[in-house]
């Protein structure tokens, strides 16, 4: 079958992904109940049972707020790194001990195939990540909750079949909006969120032949429109000569409480 993925819902108010080969069904966060993921999944026909194990980003709560309900009632193994189990479990409630599995920042392990790697990020948490996934050639990132996409990420992401990208923001709406200006200020900051404006910078930077598709992903529901991401990013990848037109490259939406379609890296 190959590699294939369903962001399940992205956005402020919750964030889980689903990534298989057909026979691993690896989720990565929980950021809505457990039971609203389960409607999510169903709606791409998979099932709790057939989960294999649950990869958090980070202990944000628009990440973890189903994570400790599904891994207890599917007996679930839970990959983070050390920093983020401290802060997760004031959070989750107990989790058996067998599952509590320490990733550390940087190390890749496999899931029957499906090899997962882990990268550092920068984000106001205790040691945020994202994550690729490689199975034979092909290569899926995710990269959201970024407060700047610094090289190193801009070198882990490269040369990504398909790669998820945070477009969090317009900055004008930001500024414009209700939020008090020291949450507006952390938005903004090298801790914060990724800009339609800094998405696009960084996407004119790594693209390259082997990008079929990137998912503008994480965007805010008070300060940013799906449209005006879109069209964000592309005018300044148009500026830049990399073109949507030709039919080798696409931007696609994620949705807050949606999935997208199912999409294999295998698919042109």
């Amino acid at each position: 079958m190959g590699l294939r993925f369903s962001v399940l819902a992205s956005g402020s108010t919750g964030n889980s992904m689903v990534v298989t080969n057909g026979e691993t069904k690896l989720l990565v966060d929980a950021g809505l109940s457990a039971k609203k993921i389960e409607q999510l999944l169903e709606e791409r026909n998979v099932s709790g049972e057939e989960l294999d194990a649950i990869l958090v980003t980070h202990e944000h709560s628009d990440h973890i707020k189903g994570l400790g309900a599904l891994a207890r009632k599917y007996d679930l193994p839970i990959y983070a790194n050390e920093k983020t189990w401290e802060a997760l479990n004031k959070q989750i409630g107990e989790i058996a001990e067998a599952n509590v599995k320490v990733m550390d920042t940087g190390s890749m392990i496999e899931f029957d195939s499906i090899q997962v790697e882990s990268y550092a990020i920068s984000h106001d948490a205790a040691e945020p990540v994202g994550y690729c996934f490689y199975e034979g050639d092909k290569k899926l990132s995710l990269a959201t909750d970024l407060g700047y996409m610094s090289s190193k990420v801009k070198e882990q992401v490269l040369d990504s079949d398909v790669l998820i990208l945070e477009s969090n923001h317009d900055v004008e709406m930001l500024r414009m909006g209700k939020y008090p200006w020291n949450i507006k200020r952390r938005i903004l900051s090298d801790i914060g969120h990724l800009s339609n404006e800094a998405a696009g910078d960084a996407l004119s930077e790594i693209l390259g032949g082997k990008t079929k598709r990137v998912y503008l992903a994480h965007l805010s529901q008070n300060h940013n429109l799906m449209d005006l991401a879109r069209m964000t990013v592309e005018n300044i990848l148009e500026q830049n000569d990399i073109t949507l037109n030709d039919g080798r490259l696409t931007l696609k939406d994620t949705y807050f409480d949606r999935p997208t379609e199912w999409d294999s890296l295998d698919e042109e």
